[in-house]
């Protein structure tokens, strides 16, 4: 089954066209090491909960919108070697914390093991 990297991220508003520009680069260099779907959703209907929800998780502010991505990945495996890879890749070397067009502090990420894929 694959793997997958879900990350969920709270983006000013403004700034979502450097984001696209950034996802599109960063998907690039996934893909050309081994991802096989690059994955970036832009909120449109996100609701406020009253316990959890995506805006309360990421610390959304007004003037922001939530992002919901994912990597795919064949397996562990090769998403470990590729996103090695990815990071080693001379296209990421301006990517830091301090270039990003967002909060890197309230990114939530994590990897997944796939268990259903109908």
């Amino acid at each position: 089954m694959t793997y997958v990297d879900g990350y969920l991220l709270a983006v000013p508003t403004a700034n979502k066209k450097a984001y696209l520009t950034l996802a599109e680069e960063v998907s690039l260099v996934f893909k050309d090491h081994g991802a096989l779907s690059v994955v970036e959703n832009w909120g449109d209907d996100i609701p406020d909960g009253e316990v959890t929800s995506f805006p309360m998780a990421v610390k959304c502010m007004k003037d922001e919108t939530v992002v919901f991505s994912w990597v795919v990945w064949p397996s562990k495996d090769v998403r470990d070697a590729g996103m090695k890879k990815s990071m080693e890749d001379p296209r990421m070397k301006g990517v830091s914390p301090e270039s990003m067009p967002f909060d890197g502090k309230r990114l939530i990420f994590g990897g997944f093991e796939t268990i259903v894929d109908k």
